[in-house]
């Protein structure tokens, strides 16, 4: 990385009462001084606000506050300073003009947070972190996020490491010493190591499926025969009217998302198409955007009309979509119109020819009778996916890889002490334990990593 000074608004595009444009490099205070005739900048101690008018030659653009935090206590440990303006998008624009005329560049994407990194003052899985607190959309999400930032998954790993490494020190010094046929490091303990760190990297890897419906949400297809009432259980989950709601029929022709939040967990409601054999063609593409939407789909709520005579072909359909790892719910809609002794009976007749384990409950979306009752099953799903063994939830796909090879090459360290293979493909392999360790927290890493992660952030972070 070079010593250039980076400038880069950090807040949202669009009118705002403030918008803030970050600067960040060793001539960050010189730069900005060019432009702030108010005060001497120099002189000025770190953590201290300034106001004075921002000015592009005679001419003053805004009034402004000033930050000013010195390396190496600034987020970038650069020297770093914050510009605070009226949120007019034209005034950014023409304050950022000027610090680049003033010899600032643009930042890249992601580049604050890149230079915190490669300063050290965080590290990877830290600055991962960042990204996912700005994008955190419910409360389950936001306090994984500040979990992670606040170093949670690196200091699970490091213990790992620390101990994983004081091995291969051993290992190597055997190597050094092969001739003599000397063994430093005790096999024994090695092996009880290598089962503590296993059953920490599985209880790491289980939370994956937790994280994932935490950090993305649980995408929830809501299907069923046309008119069973897919499109009035959306509204009436919602509480609005989102989906067009007719007699008629095959109505809904596309799919329908939304997302709704339960218990500070994010669920994507996915409306769809009538399932039925059709010739309308344009009812036909949506059917069968509805059976992928319930391939991607982590629940399944199939709807059964209560009043209808004959179940068989809800029966097949279900079947045509069941999953192991699919959760189903099916709901008896519209009791409302129904006498009890015959929506009574409807689970009864499920229970017979589905053979699967559901959960069944009776509603009416028009009536809002039970509604609270499904919101509970889809909560008590994603609550189940929690481990109890970990208070470290795994929200990132790379980590998630990373934990799997680490686990993978665990697996081999014990086949080859329980095998007796040479002390040779041993240290290799705890040092493939080590390397994919250390790619969570970018002890280990490479250019493209790097550019794969920071490439997704803003431009202001």
């Amino acid at each position: 990385m070079n010593n250039d000074t980076i400038c880069a608004l950090a807040t949202a595009n669009g009118i705002g009462a403030l918008g803030i444009i970050r600067v960040s490099g060793n001539d960050a205070l010189p730069i900005v001084q060019k432009s702030f005739p108010a005060k001497q900048l120099k002189k000025q101690k770190s953590h201290t606000i300034h106001y004075g008018y921002f000015m592009d030659g005679e001419e003053a653009i805004d009034e402004v506050m000033l930050s000013i935090f010195l390396a190496p206590k600034s987020f970038t440990t650069e020297n770093s300073v914050e510009i605070a303006f009226h949120g007019s998008p034209h005034i950014g624009k023409r304050i950022l003009e000027t610090l680049i005329k003033n010899g600032a560049r643009m930042a890249k994407a992601g580049e604050f947070t890149l230079r915190a990194f490669i300063n050290g003052r965080i590290d990877l899985s830290q600055a991962e972190a960042i990204a996912d607190v700005i994008a955190s959309e419910n409360e389950a999400s936001r306090k994984v996020a500040i979990n992670q930032l606040k170093g949670g998954i690196t200091n699970e790993i490091s213990l790992l490491r620390t101990d994983l490494l004081n091995f291969v020190s051993l290992i190597e010094l055997e190597l050094d010493f092969a001739e003599e046929d000397v063994e430093f490091a005790d096999r024994t303990a090695l092996n009880q190591l290598l089962n503590t760190i296993e059953l920490k990297l599985n209880s790491l890897i289980e939370s994956f499926q937790y994280g994932n419906a935490i950090k993305n949400g649980t995408a929830v297809a809501i299907i069923g025969k046309p008119n069973a009432g897919k499109s009035t259980l959306l509204n009436a989950l919602l509480k609005e009217e989102r989906a067009i709601v007719s007699n008629i029929a095959g109505t809904t022709r596309d799919t329908i998302e939304e997302v709704l939040h339960i218990k500070g967990h994010a669920f994507r409601l996915i409306d769809t198409a009538g399932l039925r054999e059709t010739e309308d063609e344009i009812e036909a593409i949506g059917v069968k955007k509805a059976k992928e939407k319930v391939e991607n789909a982590n629940v399944l709520v199939y709807l059964a009309d209560a009043g209808t005579e004959d179940f068989s072909e809800d029966i097949e359909m279900i079947r045509s979509l069941l999953r192991d790892d699919l959760k189903l719910i099916i709901c008896a809609t519209k009791i409302d119109e129904v006498i009890p002794p015959k929506y009574e009976a409807v689970e009864d007749i499920f229970r017979k020819e589905i053979e699967s384990d559901f959960d069944f409950i009776r509603i009416s979306a028009v009536e809002n009778q039970n509604i609270q009752d499904l919101k509970n099953e889809l909560s008590s799903y994603v609550e189940q996916l929690k481990s109890e063994e970990s208070n470290v939830i795994i929200t990132n796909q790379r980590h998630f890889e990373a934990l799997q090879k680490s686990l993978d090459a665990v697996h081999k360290v014990k086949e080859a002490i329980t095998f007796q293979i040479s002390t040779e493909l041993l240290a290799y392999e705890l040092r493939n334990a080590l390397e994919h360790l250390g790619e969570i927290s970018g002890e280990v890493t490479n250019d493209e990593v790097l550019g794969n992660i920071f490439s997704k952030f803003c431009i202001g972070k």
